[in-house]
Order: C-alpha cells, then sequence, then structure tokens
C-alpha cells in the first residue's frame, strides 16, 4: 500500500525527548510498511550542515537545509521525523509553508527537568559560560504558535507520547485507522 509522505517536526528545548519520542514513533511507523527517515541535529551538524555555528542566521541556515531535504523526502512518499531545536517561530512557519505536509509536535518539558536530564552535559556548560547561545539559557526558544500535536515529556511517558502522535496521526489520515 502506497503511503502519503508527511514530515513530523519535533520542536523543543535540548534534553525535552525530541530524539528519543522520534525514534520510537518511526519504528511504530515502520511497522505498518512506511517509508520512514530521521532528521536529527546532532547528526545533521555532523554534515550537512557542519560548516554552520549557532548564530541566529546560522541556525535558520541549517533548518531550511533541513527543510529543504524533507520536502524532498515528503513529496516522495516518505515519512520524515525531524529532531531540531528551532527556536524560531518564523523558520517553523517557512518549513511548514515549504513542506506542506507538516505536522509540528511540540515537544513541551520545563527547563528545570531538561536541565536535569541534561544527557550531553550542555547545560552545565552553558551555566558556566563555556557555551555562549545556548537555547533556553542565554538563548530564546520560543514556544511554537501553532503546534499540531503537544507532548508534555516531563508529565507523560514516553509510550503516552507515542500514542498522542499516532492518534494524531491517525485523525489528520496519515496513517489508516
Amino acid at each position: 500500500m502506497e503511503h502519503k509522505g508527511f514530515t513530523l517536526w519535533f520542536t523543543g528545548l535540548s534534553g525535552s525527548g525530541k530524539s528519543v519520542i522520534a525514534d520510537t514513533v518511526a519504528e511504530e511507523l515502520k511497522k505498518t510498511g512506511m517509508k520512514v527517515e530521521r532528521l536529527d541535529g546532532d547528526i545533521v551538524r555532523k554534515s550537512l550542515t557542519k560548516d554552520l555555528g549557532f548564530t541566529e542566521e546560522d541556525r535558520n541556515m541549517n533548518i531550511e537545509r533541513v527543510t529543504f531535504v524533507a520536502k524532498l523526502l515528503t513529496r516522495n512518499g516518505v515519512a520524515v521525523l525531524c529532531s531540531f531545536i528551532s527556536p524560531y517561530n518564523k523558520i517553523r512557519a517557512y518549513s511548514r509553508k515549504e513542506i506542506g505536509d507538516y505536522i509540528l509536535v511540540y515537544v513541551k518539558c520545563s527547563l528545570e527537568v531538561c536541565e536535569q536530564r541534561d544527557p550531553k552535559g550542555m547545560y552545565k556548560k552553558a551555566r558556566a559560560g563555556e557555551i555562549k547561545n545556548f537555547t533556553g539559557i542565554d538563548h530564546p526558544f520560543e514556544e511554537p504558535d501553532n503546534p499540531n500535536i503537544i507532548i508534555e515529556t516531563d508529565k507523560q511517558t514516553i509510550k503516552e507520547c507515542k500514542n498522542t502522535i499516532l492518534i494524531s496521526l491517525k485523525k489528520m489520515g496519515y496513517l489508516p485507522n
């Protein structure tokens, strides 16, 4: 069965659980026979956007490049799961417009919990002044204006978050009931 492509765009603070939830959802989508690709901020910054830093201009260029890739995959029937902090509403709106079949998932989690999780020690370094322009500390994160799905990883389990997303995809017509 041919599936319609779409992009699930996970946005949220570092440590909010974007990658974990996206990986979990990707595994479920693969079970349906759907073609699935994952684009993750940490991986993309080691290849496609390794020439970019963390200024607002570079962050936007990072998202523009990822948007181009996601758009190509989406129009070719792939479910694309993108995990990027993507801190600005304007660039998320750009991605939505460019991709078309774009579902914004706000991975909401308090800064306090993200700092407690701190899987890569980045918040600790940012608080110590070793990292500049770190989102949530000395760089802004704009809560999404119009997310299609909100999951709260500091209040929901991974399974609950995954189920919320899958149920939403069914209601939107991207997955069969």
